[in-house]
């Protein structure tokens, strides 16, 4: 079997999962990408004096200000959570999901830690995504309605959300000369750049779901860790910003790359 054919059978079951799954994938596509919100809502709630004392100790901003801090947090992922899964005001949602990202990256300090920094990024490139498929069903509620150029943004805001989310696969890359890690570096890089480009996107992006999945569930087990050693809650935070940037892989399977891509332009050729 040659290269090409190989390539069309991979499609081919690629198409098939999609046909069979279509009506629950979007479901889980969103569950996944508010994971990590969902997780530090009930988090900020659970450790409440922790993390009030954190910050108030960091910035030196007084206990009230702290306070507010944590309620802002509590309330904004929680809140937003609810109505993205009840698909009710999804946009402003996002927005506020997008506010919570820009806060907590300066409060802790993300903004100076490159590998946090570009996960914060991914995060954010999933809810771009979710932006973009809120505004195409808010569009089907008027079909029939001329539009002039309403997809523009539509498209813009899924190859944003597609480049944003290669930068959760950077974070992972490994410099050694160990020959797994080689071999892993090649074929995640290979993937991460036809997702950026919108080549072969579904299958690739699907891809990258199983290959996500599977280290996320090796590197990440926060469950195999007693709850009160520090490395729980470490790997606990990665196991759910990881399970975010699934769930965007997810929308961008379901959905499609968008206009601005090569699996769309050569539909055109």
């Amino acid at each position: 079997m040659g290269q090409e054919d190989l390539m069309n059978t991979a499609e081919d079951v690629a198409d098939q999962f999609l046909r069979i799954t279509k009506q629950y994938l979007p479901h889980l596509a969103r569950l996944c990408l508010i994971s990590t919100f969902l997780e530090d809502g009930i988090r900020m709630w659970f450790q409440w004096n922790e993390q009030r004392d954190y910050i108030e100790a960091t910035w030196s901003c007084g206990y009230f200000l702290a306070t507010c801090f944590v309620l802002l947090n509590l309330i904004g992922q929680l809140g937003g959570c609810v109505l993205i899964l009840s698909r009710n005001f999804v946009q402003y949602a996002c927005f506020g999901l997008f506010g919570i990202i820009a806060l907590q990256t300066v409060a802790y300090s993300i903004l100076w830690d490159l590998k946090f920094l570009m996960r914060n990024l991914a995060l954010g490139g999933g809810l771009l995504l979710l932006l973009a498929e809120s505004r195409s069903e808010g569009k089907s509620m008027f079909a029939g309605v001329p539009s002039m150029g309403e997809s523009s943004p539509k498209q813009y805001m899924q190859l944003g959300g597609r480049v944003l989310l290669v930068l959760m696969f950077m974070t992972l890359l490994h410099f050694d000369s160990n020959f797994f890690s080689i071999l892993q570096n090649m074929v995640g890089t290979a993937l991460i750049i036809l997702v950026a480009i919108g080549f072969k996107t579904k299958l690739a992006a699907l891809t990258l779901v199983v290959w996500l999945l599977a280290i996320n569930v090796y590197f990440n087990a926060f469950w195999s860790v007693p709850a009160y050693k520090p490395m729980h809650d470490f790997l606990k935070y990665d196991f759910f910003q990881t399970t975010s940037v699934i769930g965007g892989l997810l929308l961008v399977v379901a959905l499609g790359p968008g206009g601005v891509s090569m699996d769309e332009k050569k539909k055109e050729w």
